[in-house]
């Protein structure tokens, strides 16, 4: 089993202003990346670059992401969580997501 992890608490508060139909299929997904980790793919999660993933869920609220990576010991790390307003994700997410790697790497979250 696979444990999940918010990077700091700016990730949760991000988590907890999704809007709740939203939120309750991430919180979904994640139940299912916990049980299959690295093994669940398209359409839940999907691989992004340099070792980053994003767990993808729709409800009619829109469209949520959550950028993550995994950490030895079995550990998901979530970086960042964002209603999608365009079809791509816009450069600056992934810009806060390997900052808060980072920063967690450097033990300063």
């Amino acid at each position: 089993m696979w444990s999940i992890d918010f990077v700091n608490q700016k990730a949760v508060d991000e988590f907890l202003g999704i809007p709740k139909n939203i939120r309750s299929r991430l919180t979904h997904i994640f139940e299912l990346l916990k049980i299959q980790g690295n093994q669940l793919g398209e359409p839940h999660t999907k691989s992004l670059q340099d070792g980053f993933f994003e767990i993808r869920a729709k409800s009619s609220e829109g469209i949520a992401r959550s950028i993550y990576c995994y950490q030895k010991g079995k550990q998901i790390l979530i970086l960042i969580s964002v209603v999608k307003k365009k079809d791509k994700l816009p450069k600056s997410i992934m810009q806060i997501a390997k900052y808060r790697l980072k920063e967690f790497e450097n033990g300063n979250n």
